[in-house]
């Protein structure tokens, strides 16, 4: 067996549970990393003994391609390992290097995204937690279309919402994660640069927001001003309409009590006048 292979003892990393191989970045044991029940299943599968026995970094790639066309941890009323998760444990057994990885996310990443996927998974089990988001989080904008197999089914997800899951959930694929500091600790500690959206400022988007509703308010307000005015004008025209008949109808009372006085006065003079007859 040539070293330029790269090629994994496969009884001595299983024997010894890691015990002489290199610890990951992060400090973990990288046959630990997997809980005891899930490595059993991983070994005793068929994929297991027929395709990840003695491969290298280069034909893990070939393992993906040919193999590989779900994610998902274990599967069926028997909980078979995934193509996805087998593939997974021989990388933790190879320990390949950032360069290595690098080919798997982005020329491979590009043409097969379940080597992406996978190399992401990797990523998240072995790297420290500000590598972790500097390498996964470009892929947030990775749109493409996954299948994932577990107890309940095949669904459909995304090569995004994977991502995600790495970032924010504690257990993936069968896997529990080990629990990183959040990114907010991270940026304080000065480890990462604050993380700018695809769609900007999430500010200065709430502000536009604001603004945009401010605005519909003051022009509903001047629409209810010129519309309250227009109910002020309105009264104003019916009182008055309703004001000119009583005034018409108060002069005519007030012709109407004239006339009556005058003929009284008429009527007055025409007894004096009577009376100073008589009396002749």
């Amino acid at each position: 067996m040539s070293s330029g292979m790269h090629r994994a003892d496969e009884r001595r990393f299983l024997d010894e549970r890691g015990s002489s191989a290199a610890l990951a970045p992060n400090g973990l044991n990288p046959a630990t990393i997997m809980e005891k029940a899930v490595r059993e299943r991983i070994v005793d599968s068929y994929f297991w003994k027929e395709q990840c026995f003695g491969v290298n970094e280069a034909d893990v790639v070939d393992r993906v391609v040919d193999h590989v066309s779900f994610v998902g941890g274990t599967y069926g009323d028997t909980q078979k390992p995934t193509p996805f998760l087998c593939l997974a444990f021989k990388l933790l057994q190879l320990a390949p290097d950032d360069s290595v990885l690098e080919e798997y996310l982005s020329f491979g990443g590009d043409k097969f995204k379940y080597l992406r996927v996978l190399a992401c998974f990797y990523v998240r089990l072995t790297r420290r937690a500000e590598n972790v988001f500097k390498v996964l989080e470009p892929f947030l904008e990775d749109r493409r279309k996954l299948r994932r197999k577990g107890r309940a089914g095949t669904s459909l997800t995304y090569v995004d919402q994977f991502v995600d899951d790495l970032l924010t959930k504690d257990r993936v694929c069968a896997t529990s994660l080990w629990q990183m500091p959040k990114r907010e600790i991270l940026e304080d500690l000065e480890l990462l640069e604050p993380r700018i959206s695809p769609l900007g400022d999430i500010e200065d988007l709430l502000e536009d927001d604001d603004v945009d509703m401010n605005g519909d308010g003051t022009n509903g307000d001047a629409r209810t001003d010129s519309d309250d005015e227009g109910l002020v004008e309105e009264g104003e025209q019916s009182d008055r309409g309703r004001r000119r008949p009583t005034s018409g109808s108060s002069g005519g009372r007030r012709s109407n009590s004239r006339d009556r006085s005058r003929e009284r006065d008429r009527m007055d003079v025409d007894r004096s006048d009577r009376s100073g007859s008589d009396d002749r």
